[in-house]
């Protein structure tokens, strides 16, 4: 925005059954970022316009929009980094459009509770030890706030409602590599991640890691290696070999993997509470985890 005196801001008005855009103007004032003049207008001028946001901070990952056509967090967006000239800020495209620029982003939460989730394996008599490097490994993928700006912009999700039933999402595929990659974690995820989170629809475009307002590398450290996991699993002839020299089981089956999921889970809980049973747990029930 440069040192312009007033700034015009055309901001995405409407709902689920459709909108424009309005322009409204503000005189400027220094340090501001856009959610800064999102709530000027809101206190001035729009009381009832609708926007998300908590921390402020770019930690929650409650303000994500659209500024300018590029995904981004409105709390991290200084004004006097825009170009000169008109500001727009519209709601994330891949969900459906609440209000204004809140939009239902429930699809990420529904695929939440289909990831199958960490499962140690039996503690050594020495207690559970892992390597530094491995620590390491897996820290960058904590960094993510989900913000889902990663899945807003991701092609397959954005440009083909029919994908989301089956296709997890560069956010949950971050999750499922930094589970896969945990080295006292026992449950194999490989064929499960193939046929039920859909990574093989990933053309590893990279428009998700140039998005992510963590700098977390998600196409290079957590898609690709996840596609080469699932690929030794299920196609390298080697390893299907060695496989059957060792007598060695193969991948877990997706079924089994879809066992550990929250849903299920819940599905079990629902199932117990119906008959009046006490939940039982995997450890107490003798069966195990893989």
């Amino acid at each position: 925005m440069g040192d312009a005196a007033e700034i015009v801001m055309k901001l995405w008005r409407g709902d689920a059954s459709g909108g424009e855009f309005e322009t409204y103007r503000l005189p400027a004032q220094e340090g501001e970022v856009v959610l800064d003049v999102v709530h000027r207008i809101q206190a001035t001028q729009a009381p009832d316009l609708a926007v998300r946001w908590n921390c402020k901070a770019g930690k929650c990952g409650s303000c994500s929009a659209e500024i300018n056509g590029r995904p981004r967090l409105m709390c991290m967006t200084r004004m006097s980094a825009l170009p000169q000239g008109e500001v727009t800020v519209s709601p994330m495209r891949a969900f459906p459009v609440m209000r204004d620029l809140v939009t239902d982003v429930s699809y990420n939460f529904e695929v939440a509770k289909q990831i199958p989730a960490f499962t140690p394996s039996p503690k050594p008599p020495e207690g559970y030890r892992m390597a530094q490097v491995d620590i390491d490994r897996g820290q960058e993928f904590h960094k993510c706030i989900e913000c889902f700006l990663c899945q807003n912009v991701c092609h397959v999700i954005r440009d083909h409602e029919d994908n989301k039933p089956r296709y997890a999402g560069p956010r949950f595929f971050v999750r499922l590599a930094e589970l896969e990659m945990h080295p006292l974690d026992g449950l194999d995820r490989r064929q499960y991640i193939s046929d039920n989170m859909g990574i093989g629809l990933c053309n590893i475009t990279k428009c998700c890691t140039e998005v992510c307002p963590e700098d977390i590398h998600i196409t290079d450290n957590a898609i690709i290696p996840l596609k080469e996991r699932v690929v030794d699993a299920r196609y390298d002839p080697i390893a299907w070999l060695g496989r059957k020299i060792l007598s060695r089981p193969g991948p877990l089956p997706a079924a089994e993997a879809a066992k550990h999921t929250g849903a299920a889970a819940a599905a079990r809980r629902g199932d117990q509470a119906a008959s009046g049973k006490a939940p039982v747990s995997t450890a107490d029930s003798g069966t195990s985890p893989h």
